[in-house]
């Protein structure tokens, strides 16, 4: 069974994934793996594994820690080509469709392209999508792109249609990290109907009803990282890994 097709059982025998994002840059080593390492025990479904910005020289060390911490698959989620490491099990290979910037549309996974298969990375092609979130983001800024109106789920979803025709396996809806407010339900809910495609959601979810309502738009996985990456809690991780699987799904 491959990765993708893991993570699609996962979905089918729990109504949603609940995915944690770690940010090797932001952490320490020691946090990390202490994140990574009682993940499991709290309902965690998958680990992502990825930034933005890279500062630090020990990122592809720390995600070697975060890779022995936890039998949970971890998945990069790269900002760039340069984020591409060995210590994973698959990638999403993303593209940033929503923006026109040729860089993140096809020349990083140009770069990218050897490393992932080198390293026998699973590639799982994601159209990555950019939603205004009531502020300025990270990864708008870096990558030098407009984000997708938060009124305007007809821009989003005809995205998401076109991804699916390029042959993408999924798409992203991003808010970014640290944003006020998270993908609009009416956005996941039009995405989740018309592209036919599975619904990864991330970005400024903090409250597990947030992630519960989101999969009851149709959500097929939610991605939480800010909210989760203080000191080390398996009770908020639990609950809200209880919000996410709990909640039967009415679309794909």
């Amino acid at each position: 069974m491959t990765l993708f097709e893991r993570l699609l059982k996962v979905r089918q025998d729990k109504g949603a994934g609940f995915f944690l994002l770690l940010d090797p840059d932001r952490n320490d080593a020691g946090h990390l793996t202490d994140l990574a390492g009682m993940a499991a025990h709290c309902g965690v479904d998958a680990i992502l594994a990825g930034s933005s910005l890279v500062t630090t020289a020990d990122f592809h060390d720390r995600l070697a820690e975060i890779k022995r911490a936890t039998a949970l698959p971890v998945i990069l989620f790269p900002g760039n080509s340069t984020q591409i490491s060995p210590h994973a099990d698959g990638i999403l290979y993303l593209s940033l469709i929503s923006g026109r910037n040729p860089q993140y549309l096809i020349e990083e996974q140009v770069r990218g392209a050897p490393l992932v298969k080198e390293y026998g990375l699973e590639p799982i092609p994601t159209g990555y999508m950019l939603i205004e979130s009531g502020r300025p983001t990270a990864v708008a800024y870096v990558s030098g792109t407009v984000p997708i109106p938060r009124d305007k789920p007809e821009i989003a979803r005809v995205h998401a249609l076109a991804a699916g025709y390029m042959g993408m396996k999924t798409v992203y809806l991003e808010a970014g990290s640290g944003a006020s407010e998270p993908v609009p339900v009416e956005m996941v809910s039009a995405v989740a109907d018309y592209g036919g495609l599975p619904v990864i959601v991330g970005g400024g979810i903090r409250l597990p009803r947030q992630a519960e309502e989101r999969v009851g738009a149709g959500a097929s996985f939610i991605v939480v990282g800010n909210r989760l990456e203080g000191k080390p809690d398996p009770a908020a991780i639990s609950e809200m890994a209880d919000a996410i699987h709990t909640t039967v799904k009415t679309t794909i």
